[in-house]
């Protein structure tokens, strides 16, 4: 598995939480719980890609100004997600605030599938892909 397969496996986890967690009503159970899952999902998801992924390319001239953009919105996710736990569950705002999240996550997900792989796999070598794929799958075991 290379690295762009295995941050596409979890790229699809995030949207199946995000469409559970933006189809949830109230302060509930379901909701509660995936909410934390998505909030923990996308916290490891975005460290391990930063150390792994994102580290290597913010070096290289062609790829440092994507390298950063994905990082700042990976900081503007946190705020959001800051925002969401500031909200009573049972909120209107809530479930505003949690679709605003999930609309950031797609945006940030279709950047790095659709113009950011692309960049990145003229870059790396076979060989790096591969073990980057590693690294990255290792720091997200570690930490889920």
């Amino acid at each position: 598995m290379n690295i762009f397969e295995a941050i596409r496996k979890d790229h699809d986890k995030q949207r199946e939480l995000c469409r559970l967690v933006t189809s949830t009503s109230g302060e509930s159970k379901g909701r509660k719980e995936m909410w934390e899952k998505l909030k923990h999902e996308l916290q490891v998801h975005a460290d391990a890609e930063e150390r792994t992924f994102y580290a290597p390319l913010i070096h290289t001239d062609k790829m440092q100004d994507q390298a950063r953009h994905g990082i700042a919105e990976h900081h503007e996710m946190d705020e959001l997600i800051e925002k969401i736990d500031d909200t009573d569950m049972d909120s209107p705002a809530w479930l505003t605030y949690a679709k605003q999240l999930c609309d950031k996550v797609e945006h940030h997900l279709e950047d790095e599938e659709h113009s950011f792989f692309q960049l990145a796999g003229k870059i790396f070598t076979e060989e790096q892909k591969i073990s980057i794929a590693k690294d990255y799958l290792e720091e997200m075991k570690k930490n889920r």
